[in-house]
């Protein structure tokens, strides 16, 4: 049977379970909005950078304001922000994602658990969550600033690395492959030649290229709505509170971070946040084309493409023995199929705010970190168990360059388009060589077409 205590809120009492820190705004949030529940609760990386932002807060209060955010309480403040920041108080952050789109619930659910669970480390009845933990903040500005913190430190601490990690596995696979000749492709048809090495190339430099969006994303991520409070003017924080408090927050995450130069655009604007988003949904539309790639080039086994060999994880089929299936290449689309639809959501959320304040911001924040985090997740994937192990097959490689009708490209300067275009198509129907139909045709000799017939060349 759970035991309850009484807190109270302007409203009046609540009863809350006594082995919770929360206290009467975060229950009557919990009671009120019961949509999603176990399922789609705020983002844990929103919660730490609560317990973040809370103790640069009460750092910036100490240094501005020692007469209202006394050491004694700063300490109180600092050792339980501290233990919300490390994820050692998640139990005590119930609230989901579908609640007010300012994120006041969550931000007062911040307040209460850091209140309650720094007066019992006091040993007293120390700290007020409104009066002290939320002491210079606004939840519009609090939330925003959340939001920020939470994606530069996801991207820069799991995103980037697992990007990063996948981009030297394809340097190492150029490096593999360097010289294999190989049929290009266009339109799903033959085209001209291209090394293996090449064709990775391609993969490497677009996820370079996505990785170097992303890192210009992050200067609009940095700026920081704290000091803002209620509607950007800054009301009830002491002046120079915002410059201190983002200066607190780049010494606890390691990060840079300054504050926004116009408040007013940093509460009601998320487009930050949109174009970060852009980023990692560009990203998301290259790893699809990448294991798209990797899943055509690697059909078969027998009657597919069959020019590289990709490791066998796990059996494909309940039915059909010794199937086995591209399952990253498929989860990866997949992600990147829930990145894109995220992407929807986050310009639709940005887009919804009235006059001084965006309402749309748990759900903003809730897809963009749900897309950093399975983009993360499947690019660690994709890499320790199917691009690292990716083989060529060079025997299978060669066989098909060596039947692609479009190696004809090359006797162009020497025969002209349109007879190189007969020479093909007498090839096709006929179901002879090249070589044979240029001969047939008598466009060339056949000494004169292995002197002018080099597909190592056109490359």
């Amino acid at each position: 049977m759970t035991d309850y205590r009484t807190e109270h809120d302007s409203m009046g009492e609540v009863r809350v379970p006594a082995d919770r820190y929360w206290g009467a705004q975060t229950e009557r949030s919990r009671q009120n909005f019961q949509i999603g529940v176990g399922l789609e609760t705020m983002p844990t990386e929103i919660i730490e950078a609560f317990g973040i932002l809370k103790k640069a807060a009460a750092l910036a209060n100490f240094a501005l304001r020692p007469d209202k955010m006394t050491e004694e309480k700063c300490k109180a403040i600092c050792a339980a922000c501290d233990e919300v920041a490390e994820g050692s108080l998640s139990d005590h952050f119930p609230l989901v994602v579908w609640q007010t789109g300012s994120g006041t619930q969550s931000n007062m659910n911040a307040n209460e658990v850091i209140a309650n669970r720094g007066n019992e480390l006091a040993g007293k009845s120390l700290l007020h969550p409104n009066d002290d933990v939320n002491m210079s903040q606004s939840s519009n500005d609090t939330f925003p600033t959340a939001m920020h913190i939470s994606a530069v430190k996801s991207i820069r601490e799991r995103l980037l690395p697992a990007l990063t990690g996948l981009i030297e596995t394809m340097k190492r696979l150029e490096r593999e492959n360097e010289g294999v000749i190989k049929s290009g492709r266009t339109h799903l048809q033959d085209a001209t030649p291209i090394t293996f090495s090449q064709e990775i190339s391609g993969w490497r430099s677009s996820l370079e290229k996505d990785r170097k969006m992303i890192l210009q994303s992050l200067e609009g991520l940095s700026e920081l709505a704290l000091g803002g409070t209620a509607v950007g003017t800054g009301l009830n924080a002491p002046k120079g509170f915002d410059t201190e408090v983002a200066a607190q927050i780049s010494a606890l995450t390691g990060m840079e971070f300054c504050t926004a130069e116009n408040k007013f655009h940093a509460l009601t604007s998320r487009d930050e946040m949109v174009a970060a988003h852009g980023a990692l949904k560009a990203l998301a539309a290259d790893l699809w084309k990448i294991a798209n790639d990797v899943r055509w080039l690697a059909s078969g086994p027998r009657l597919g493409l069959g020019e590289i060999r990709i490791p066998e994880n796990e059996p494909g089929s309940s039915i059909m023995p010794g199937k086995v299936n591209p399952t990253q290449c498929e989860a990866v689309t997949m992600v990147a199929a829930q990145v894109m639809g995220n992407d929807v959501t986050v310009g639709i959320a940005a887009s919804q705010g009235n006059f001084q304040l965006n309402v749309f911001m748990p759900v903003c924040a809730y897809n963009f970190l749900q897309s950093v985090r399975l983009l993360a997740d499947a690019m660690d994937s994709f890499d320790r168990n199917c691009v690292s192990g990716i083989v060529a097959d060079r025997a299978k490689m060669r066989e098909n360059l060596e039947r692609s009708l479009m190696l004809v490209t090359c006797l162009n300067p020497y025969i002209g388009y349109e007879n190189a275009a007969k020479t093909a198509k007498l090839a096709y129907t006929e179901g002879i060589t090249l070589k044979d139909a240029c001969v047939r045709l008598g466009f060339l000799t056949p000494e004169r077409f292995d002197e002018v017939f080099c597909p190592e060349e056109m490359v």
